[in-house]
């Protein structure tokens, strides 16, 4: 049994949060929270709210215990990108790339 939890368009571009979510990858979810807590990473709020969305999706939904969930699986995949341009010198402009993720959590009992 697993629960699941998502979070679409975050404005944070998937390589930073990777760098967040590799961290926690397979840890028991208290441990995680304890870790992303001292973590000094703009994703690393964003990761926490995930991690507590599916802990309650689990012992809401699937009743299971809460202190026997681990992270099962955590990936962040591209979002969409939005297209913007900056001014430059002499009366032109160059392209900016502004990159979102879609996170995704599942996390399960420890057997």
């Amino acid at each position: 049994m697993e629960a699941r939890a998502k979070v679409s368009t975050v404005r944070i571009t998937p390589r930073k949060v990777r760098l967040v979510i590799d961290v926690v990858r397979g840890m028991a979810v208290n441990d995680a929270l304890a870790t992303l807590a001292n973590t000094n990473k703009s994703a690393a709020p964003v990761v926490a709210k995930l991690i507590k969305s599916a802990v309650a999706n689990a012992t809401k939904n699937h009743e299971m215990d809460g202190s026997k969930l681990f992270i099962k699986e955590i990936y962040a995949n591209d979002g969409i990108r939005m297209k913007r341009f900056m001014p430059r010198a002499k009366g032109s402009a160059s392209g900016l790339v502004k990159r979102t993720s879609h996170i995704t959590c599942i996390v399960a009992e420890k057997q």
